[in-house]
Formats: C-alpha cells, sequence, structure tokens
C-alpha cells in the first residue's frame, strides 16, 4: 500500500479524510449528536491547525486515510474514508507509526482509541489501559486509553 509523508498543503485533505471518516462509520456507534460535534471539529478553526502543522504522519492510497503522532509517543489521529475502510489503510498505517516510534528509540506508543479505531489497534498488537470521558462541544464521549509495547 503506498504511503506518502503528510505535509503542510494537506490540511484540507486531512479535514476531509476526518469528516468522511466519522460521517461514514460512527453511525450505530455513535449518537447523531456525537457525530455532529466530533465532525465539527474538522472545520471548526483552529482546533485541528497546530496538530496538523506540529504532527508527523502519513497518507495512504492517494487520500484514502492518514495517521499522525503528535507528542512523539502518541498516535494522534488515525482515520480513514468509509469507502477505503477495511482494504488494509489502517493496519498500514498504524505499523508505519510503530516503526516511526521505533525508529525514533521511543519504547511504547499510546493512543485514545475511538471505538471505530480500538478493534484496528487491539489487532495490531495495542494492550486496552482504561475507559476516559470527555466532552466535545458539550456532548459527552468515552475513549479507550491504549498502548502498545515497542520490541526491537
Amino acid at each position: 500500500m503506498a504511503l506518502r509523508p503528510i505535509r503542510s498543503a494537506d490540511a484540507p485533505l486531512l479535514r476531509e479524510i476526518f469528516a468522511d471518516a466519522i460521517e461514514s462509520q460512527a453511525p450505530g456507534l455513535y449518537t447523531p449528536d456525537q457525530i455532529r460535534a466530533w465532525t465539527s471539529l474538522a472545520w471548526l478553526p483552529g482546533v485541528l491547525d497546530r496538530l496538523f502543522r506540529d504532527g508527523d504522519g502519513w497518507i495512504s492510497g492517494e487520500g484514502a486515510a492518514f495517521a499522525m503522532r503528535q507528542p512523539q509517543d502518541r498516535l494522534a489521529l488515525l482515520y480513514c474514508r468509509g469507502r477505503a475502510s477495511r482494504q488494509g489503510h489502517g493496519t498500514t498505517l498504524v505499523k508505519r507509526i510503530e516503526c516511526d516510534a521505533r525508529a525514533d528509540g521511543l519504547a511504547h506508543i499510546h493512543a485514545e482509541a475511538s471505538l471505530l479505531s480500538r478493534p484496528l489497534l487491539e489487532r495490531c498488537g495495542w494492550r486496552f489501559l482504561r475507559h476516559e470521558t470527555f466532552t466535545v462541544a458539550g456532548v459527552p464521549f468515552e475513549h479507550h486509553r491504549m498502548e502498545r509495547q515497542l520490541h526491537s
């Protein structure tokens, strides 16, 4: 699967992938209010700007999916368009992020996984640590703190 590094000019594409992933895959797992609140993060000025600017990551398949680390020991974003889901983009991106973290000398990497990404991360060998709650635009959410030990 072809990967390329994320560039600063990719921010509009990343926002599109982010919103598409949520809108196309979250129904059934999240409420309509949660989907609206979560998707709105893609378009609100300033919300993702710093992460897109400072994070390191990869785009898969000509804009099908992306993953970013920020800071270096955290998988901060992992999103795949609905039409490209279950085609290996997520697994490829997670493995590349792990490889990058390992190359940076890290012993482990962590993430706050959504209901969408937890099964993928578990298949990739990540360990569930705990549930955490938070809000987006006043709407309650739960995510799953996960960790991956990086063995050489």
